[in-house]
């Protein structure tokens, strides 16, 4: 028997899974929490004023090639951060809901 592999995005606050959904392509990460049935707080949904920071812990989120206001601290691109309003996953990713520290 040969199951396909569905990719999913997961969403975690700590060790808890608040919900998780399979992969949409080109749907965004506040998309993703929206159909999981998991809150994201979101203000402008363009990435300028990053209150819908996450951080990333597994998978790829690819980062624009020009930075938003909301994401142009190179710390918190060091520390996997990524904005649920525009990040797009190309692959299954682990999301963590708190901004990175």
């Amino acid at each position: 028997m040969n199951e396909a592999i569905v990719a999913l995005v997961r969403f975690f606050r700590g060790s808890a899974l608040l919900g998780f959904t399979p992969l949409v392509e080109n749907q965004t990460l506040l998309q993703h929490a929206e159909d999981a049935g998991v809150e994201i707080p979101s203000n402008c949904t363009s990435g300028t004023c990053g209150s819908c920071m996450v951080t990333l812990l597994s998978g790829q989120i690819p980062l624009p090639e020009d930075l938003p206001p909301g994401l142009d601290d190179e710390f918190l691109i060091e520390q996997h951060a990524r904005l649920s309003c525009i990040g797009i996953p190309s692959t299954s990713v682990d999301i963590e809901l708190s901004p990175p520290l």
